[in-house]
């Protein structure tokens, strides 16, 4: 993360010269104003120079790009990376050739490694972005399996008439259960505990 900081005649005048410097455009960086400056008499006289203090503002997808390559080489598995970005959330796509050593089992050591790269994504800005870690197409297969055992276990909960609990899963692979039961009148889902321990409970109506 590269900072300056520059003075100038004035605000503006400094923060160009730091724009500069750092060869980035105001909506790439954060400015702080150290000191607003003073003109002085006939400008020249008792001047004081604005100082201000800028920012460059991290690349998220370019950190989350680099986070995963590193981590996945440290564990002996190296990837390619596919991004898709919006406005409010990044998508990584990893592919190679032991990618499920990757995934492991339930998709645990990929979603802690979409954890780890949320922290490394949002680490030294104000912009947040989910983040979502996929291993050639890992995540729409478990969004499958998930759909299917939710309906298992809404007819468990009918048929026993008590609560189910299912367990704990992070809160993208929570919301699939939700929805997947949303329609169904018999039965309604609530989260409870915290995270990361938090799960989905089936319970009848």
């Amino acid at each position: 993360m590269k900072q300056v900081t520059v003075t100038g005649q004035t605000v503006k005048e400094a923060i160009q010269t730091a724009l500069g410097q750092l060869d980035a455009s105001e909506d790439q960086v954060n400015v702080e104003v150290i000191d607003e400056g003073k003109k002085g008499v006939f400008g020249v006289f008792g001047s004081k120079p604005a100082i201000v203090k800028v920012t460059e503002i991290p690349d998220q997808s370019q950190s989350g790009d680099e986070y995963l390559r590193e981590i996945a080489k440290q564990m002996g598995n190296p990837v390619d990376v596919d991004i898709e970005e919006t406005e409010k959330e990044i998508h990584y796509n990893l592919t190679g050739e032991k990618i499920a050593r990757l995934i492991g089992k339930r998709g645990q050591t990929l979603n802690a490694l979409q954890y780890l790269t949320q922290l490394a994504v949002n680490r030294d800005t104000d912009r947040y972005k989910a983040v979502i870690v996929d291993a050639e197409g890992y995540r729409e297969r478990r969004s499958e399996t998930l759909k299917q055992l939710a309906e298992r276990l809404a007819k468990k909960s009918v048929r026993l008439q008590k609560e189910v609990y299912l367990e704990p899963m992070p809160s993208y692979e929570r919301k699939v259960i939700h929805t997947a039961l949303q329609h169904n009148q018999n039965i309604s889902t609530y989260s409870d505990g915290a995270e990361p321990n938090r799960r989905v409970v089936i319970k009848p109506e």
